[in-house]
């Protein structure tokens, strides 16, 4: 994927920009307000080169080897496996769920192919239900309940791995909200979607599995920012000091511009 175009607006204007990146190579941008505002808009749009991702090749790296690959890695730049091994602040290391992916986790299985086989089971087991959680349930919650979002689906996926010992990342993005003809329209393609980054082994590295879905990410998954968890990557965060009731409301359109060799 990559970034064409790319323009932000924020009515009122702000009295504050600052455009940074983040640990993880993210963009950023930081806002201050310093006048009270009954009402604040954020508009991005932006226009991407989304090519088919390359196949995955066969890999023999099991678990136990994953192990020492990772303790061979002696750097710590944004994208070291290290990173993504332990708890972060929306994923515990739970004990169920680590049980759950052991199940799925043999030892004659790489740890590519241990990957999609928990990716497939959480698609098979839970229900993606909008109404069942929020923004802020615990992973843990949404896991016994076996409902949820993308949010959760892939939270959930995230304590599995690492619980097992493979490195798992969280991606924020979108999904084209009109599909191809003849394809099945994909579960959350009408908001903000998340899926799994997990590293597999210096053989093939990093690849990424929308358990959502069930399936490796194609060409209509758009990466907005990847990071430890939602925590990382939430689209806008910050303080807000106000009084009264509040609402907010968020709309997205994702448009392919040119036919792909697919359709």
């Amino acid at each position: 994927q990559s970034l064409n175009a790319a323009t932000h607006f924020v009515t009122p204007e702000a009295d504050v920009w600052i455009e940074r990146k983040d640990f993880f190579g993210n963009r950023c941008v930081e806002l201050a307000f310093l006048e009270a505002h009954h009402k604040i808009d954020f508009t991005v749009k932006a226009r991407v080169q989304r090519t088919a991702p390359y196949p995955i090749v066969t890999s023999t790296t099991n678990l136990t080897n994953l192990a020492h690959e990772i303790e061979t890695i002696h750097s710590l730049d944004s994208w070291s496996p290290h990173h993504f091994l332990n708890a972060s602040a929306r994923v515990p290391l739970d004990a169920a769920t680590t049980a759950y992916a052991n199940l799925f986790a043999s030892p004659k299985l790489s740890a590519l192919a241990v990957v999609e086989a928990i990716g497939k089971q959480l698609h098979r087991d839970m229900t993606y239900d909008p109404k069942a959680t929020t923004v802020d349930t615990p992973m843990i919650s949404a896991f016994n309940a076996k409902r949820g979002v993308c949010q959760d689906f892939s939270h959930m996926m995230i304590a599995c791995l690492r619980g097992i010992g493979i490195p798992a990342a969280y991606v924020s993005g979108f999904l084209c909200t009109t599909p191809p003809p003849g394809k099945a329209r994909l579960e959350g393609a009408d908001a903000m979607h998340a899926w799994v980054r997990a590293w597999c082994g210096q053989d093939i590295g990093w690849v990424e599995y929308d358990p959502t879905n069930g399936i490796f990410t194609t060409v209509d998954h758009i990466v907005a920012a990847r990071g430890r968890d939602y925590s990382d990557v939430a689209p806008i965060k910050g303080v807000l000091r106000s009084y009264g009731k509040h609402s907010t409301k968020q709309t997205l359109d994702v448009v392919p511009l040119v036919t792909d060799s697919r359709m």
